[in-house]
């Protein structure tokens, strides 16, 4: 039965003045599955330029994320991350990060992949207050549409202007892909 529908589809596309290759719906590859926490590992990019200036207080800098598929498949991501930093101070806590109003991409990941995403930190000075600067120490970062995350320790030391509270906070997360 099979058989016969392909070849009255094959005969109907040659009557229609055009000859193409017929490939039955089982045969056609399956599009590739969401990223899951367990396809990909994590880590903070740590070469030459990748590291923040958190020694300087007078601008924003950038620490960048990546994620690599180590699945034996490709599989997409789109979105943002979920960024949670944890404070070594007693008074920190943890810190959800926003998001910024960057549109992102969807992206295929292929096995041995490696895309990254940064996060938009805000450093302050030593004399700072203690009470107005959050001291990093982990990260918890969650795939894009998932509920299991990675947790990195903290590489670059620093302060950041805590802004736990604020509607526009001066450290942000931006999609991944951009």
């Amino acid at each position: 039965m099979k058989h016969k529908l392909t070849a009255v589809t094959l005969a109907a596309v040659v009557v229609a003045g055009t000859a193409a290759a017929v490939v039955p719906a089982s045969a056609a590859p399956a599009a590739p599955s969401r990223c899951h926490t367990a396809d990909l590992k994590a880590g903070f990019a740590t070469g030459g330029d990748a590291k923040p200036e958190m020694g300087q207080t007078k601008k924003q800098t950038q620490a960048f994320i990546w994620f690599t598929n180590k699945s034996k498949h490709a599989c997409t991501l789109a979105g943002f991350a979920g960024v949670d930093m944890v404070g070594a101070q007693k008074t920190d806590g943890t810190w959800s990060l926003m998001r910024s109003a960057k549109k992102p991409p969807k992206m295929t990941l292929q096995q041995g992949s490696t895309v990254d995403f940064s996060i938009t930190l805000l450093p302050v000075a030593k004399s700072t207050a203690q009470k107005e600067k959050f001291v990093p120490a982990k990260f918890l970062v969650t795939p894009p549409n998932e509920t299991t995350h990675f947790t990195l320790k903290w590489p670059f030391g620093g302060q950041i202007l805590k802004q736990d509270g604020a509607t526009h906070p001066g450290t942000y997360i931006n999609p991944i892909g951009l």
